[in-house]
């Protein structure tokens, strides 16, 4: 009985947490879309830091494989004089993280995953013909599309905010993350854009 009880233990422990602190098992992706777009269920995307150096440019798609906190930190990594200072965006994350956790007593990876899960626009708009005959067209957008945007909306979001304010970034990145998750138009840019882009595509249905 002891020796199955200090296995268990063993296996507890050896359980990867973001920065030894936050869970992976209470993070669920409840849209069934986002299931292979959304990094956090697999054991290669459950790291303890997310700086694993995975080369995921390298074939199209494969970002979809990459931890999604990771991936939060690349679109961090903006403009030039930021360019390459990971390390610089993983302590913002884990700053933002903290006080997330503070304000809403929830598991921050969970509150990015809603985040993202909400941030990414449904329908978008092209341009359909040839010549001058080009009009636009309302399309669905592919899950990993909407991966991508939410991602890039959150961390354009979060630097637009804070550039020549008070504000630090790692504030403004976990107010960004709590308004998003919680699809409010007001205080969040991404979600703000996710509806200019709706709205826009249902006129050109």
């Amino acid at each position: 009985m002891a020796e199955q009880e200090s296995v268990a233990t063993v296996k507890f422990a050896n359980q990867p947490k973001l920065f030894g602190k936050w869970d992976y098992d209470e993070v669920q992706v409840t849209d069934q879309c986002f299931k292979d777009y959304i990094a956090v269920q697999t054991s290669k995307s459950r790291v303890f830091v997310p700086h694993t150096a995975g080369r995921y440019q390298r074939k199209k798609f494969r970002k979809a494989q990459c931890p999604i906190v990771e991936r939060l930190a690349g679109a961090l990594m903006f403009h030039g004089r930021n360019t390459g200072k990971k390390v610089k965006a993983v302590a913002i994350i884990r700053h933002a993280f903290e006080i997330v956790h503070l304000l809403t007593g929830k598991n921050p990876l969970a509150v990015l995953s809603l985040a993202v899960q909400r941030g990414g626009a449904r329908e978008d708009f092209t341009k359909v013909g040839t010549g001058g005959v080009a009009k636009q067209q309302a399309v669905d957008v592919a899950p990993i599309r909407r991966v991508n945007e939410a991602v890039h909306n959150l961390a354009k979001g979060v630097r637009d905010s804070v550039f020549k304010k008070m504000k630090t970034i790692a504030e403004a990145l976990a107010d960004e993350l709590i308004a998003a998750s919680n699809e409010d138009g007001q205080k969040s840019y991404t979600i703000k854009k996710r509806d200019e882009l709706e709205k826009v595509a249902k006129t050109n249905r």
